[in-house]
């Protein structure tokens, strides 16, 4: 067996359910959970029916580039969305079934283990399949840790010469997971130049990309930077997108990356042997989601109400602000965070993230410590239930 799969740590949600094993919550609270950030906004009626319209592709075999109609479609999104002057379909975009799967073996095609000390910085807190992305391809990780005293930066002045010189490749994620930080004009250009100096190449997880809260200013995205910064030919830059949050489709497993072409041309053939191609069905209804706005503009209207109500219950009794973007509130805890998460799912069934799952300690602090994730993917009254029994929770431990 591959030795470095001795080196993986257990998944959040493993670890979630070993801390809740042999807890009864009270049986008076219904179950609330705010664990997992998968969406429960209704899959739009329009995206059904184009999955179902198109059946047949059940019997052919997809290829790994997919449709030229798909990867159209793609592009015509991105340049809406992040106002680009153009993005070849042809070289430029390769659907993926999910941003997850992607993420992952974007590593196995990047890193080059025969080089000494290959390394892969991630932000901590993190998404651990980029940890387990490195591991797995040969690479150490190295963390450069986001906090609240600074509305979780990324620093990249953290990082000593001597790792930059030994990186292969950096995962950003904007807006962040769990934070919701979205990365600036000046982290991008800082991002940049450092790699155009040291070679690595970036991989940007941009899934969270379209739930924020004020329609007129979107979050940045990474190939949109990099035009504004004149890399029009996104440079050791690709972008990973995915429809689960956007579109409400997390079972459709359906995504894409997009950037740098000489990358993208390597990741293909990678794909093609690892044989990932997405089913014509999904790649249908994928077209249908790219193509409409509309919905996606309904759904940040749902969350707005959602974390604009769920605040102001929370906001009497916790340090809570809006993030910048995404479906989770980061907020500080009274107590260890995992303690914290214990005593809410057993005296009132609501099941939310310790923080320190979602975290490394690096250069002397787990930046997850005393915090809780909580995913604001229920419904209204889901969550604003949920926020008053954490209210109480609060006020018992403060006696």
């Amino acid at each position: 067996m591959n030795p470095n799969l001795d080196h993986l740590q257990p998944y959040p949600f493993q670890k979630l359910s070993a801390l809740m094993e042999g807890i009864r919550p009270h049986p008076a609270c219904s179950e609330i959970v705010l664990s997992i950030g998968e969406p429960k906004h209704s899959t739009p009626a329009f995206i059904e029916h184009a999955f179902s319209a198109d059946l047949s592709g059940l019997a052919k075999y997809p290829t790994t580039l997919g449709s030229p109609a798909l990867r159209e479609s793609i592009a015509d999104w991105l340049s809406r969305r992040f106002k680009l002057a153009g993005i070849d379909p042809n070289t430029q975009i390769i659907p993926v079934n999910g941003s997850r799967e992607a993420l992952f073996s974007f590593a196995q095609a990047v890193i080059d283990s025969s080089r000494p000390r290959p390394t892969v910085i991630c932000p901590n807190p993190f998404y651990q399949i980029y940890e387990g992305a490195a591991i797995l391809a040969g690479a150490r990780p190295y963390f450069i840790n986001t906090v609240a005293a600074d509305n979780f930066t990324l620093h990249f002045e953290q990082i000593p010469e001597a790792i930059w010189t030994d990186t292969q490749l950096v995962y950003v994620c904007s807006p962040g997971n769990p934070t919701g930080s979205v990365m600036q004009l000046k982290d991008w250009e800082t991002l940049f130049a450092l790699s155009t100096r040291y070679g690595f190449v970036i991989a940007a997880d941009e899934c969270y990309s379209e739930i924020y809260f004020d329609e007129q200013q979107p979050p940045l995205g990474g190939l949109q930077a990099a035009t504004q910064l004149g890399n029009s030919a996104f440079s050791k830059l690709v972008v990973f997108a995915s429809l689960s949050k956007r579109s409400n489709v997390p079972g459709m497993r359906s995504g894409f990356v997009a950037g740098d072409s000489q990358i993208l041309a390597k990741f293909l053939l990678y794909r093609t042997y690892h044989g990932c191609a997405m089913s014509p069905t999904v790649q249908a209804a994928s077209r249908a989601a790219w193509q409409d706005e509309a919905h996606v503009v309904t759904n940040r209207q749902l969350y707005r109400e959602k974390f604009s109500k769920t605040i102001a219950i929370l906001m009497d009794c916790m340090d809570v602000n809006l993030p910048q973007a995404g479906f989770y509130l980061w907020v500080n805890t009274p107590i260890d965070d995992s303690k914290f998460a214990q005593e809410l799912y057993r005296h009132y069934n609501v099941l939310v993230l310790p923080g320190s799952y979602l975290a490394r300690t690096a250069h002397d602090i787990n930046p997850g410590n005393n915090f809780v994730r909580i995913a604001l993917v229920a419904s209204l009254d889901e969550c604003l239930e949920a926020a008053n029994r954490i209210k109480q929770l609060v006020a018992h431990l403060a006696k």
